[in-house]
């Protein structure tokens, strides 16, 4: 069994776990592709289903369809043909072409405090 994700208009609508059987023969009258994707990928990474750490030798993903979807899919994530990738969280914040992850203009604070987005300054700001 696998995970698909149905994909309208370059849109995720639904998420299912089925065997490639039932998908290759799915009769719809509904528009959209089926597409293959891994709870398993995050980042263009692959993880271990056991341990949650990336498995050492990533060419495990080799030749998988799913190693090409880089973000395991969720409703209403983008979808473009290559990757899975969520919705575009501020304006400002732009899409990793390798990751397919959207990263702000500044880093988060590495000082081990909690910080939010502030998009009108395009800055984090210290929760208090």
């Amino acid at each position: 069994m696998a995970h698909y994700a149905k994909v309208i208009d370059d849109i995720v609508t639904r998420v299912i776990v089925a065997d490639a059987g039932f998908i290759s023969t799915l009769v719809e009258n509904e528009p959209g592709n089926w597409v293959k994707t891994s709870y398993n990928m995050f980042g263009g990474i692959y993880y271990d289903p056991t341990t949650r750490e990336p498995v050492a030798d990533q060419s495990i993903i080799d030749g998988d369809e799913a190693r090409e979807r880089k973000n395991f899919a969720g409703l209403g994530f983008n979808y473009d043909g290559t990757g899975f990738y969520p919705p575009k969280p501020f304006n400002s914040w732009t899409l990793n072409s390798s990751t397919y992850l959207w990263e702000p203009p500044v880093s988060y604070p590495d000082d081990e405090n909690l910080y939010e987005w502030n998009e009108t300054t395009t800055s984090w700001d210290l929760v208090e």
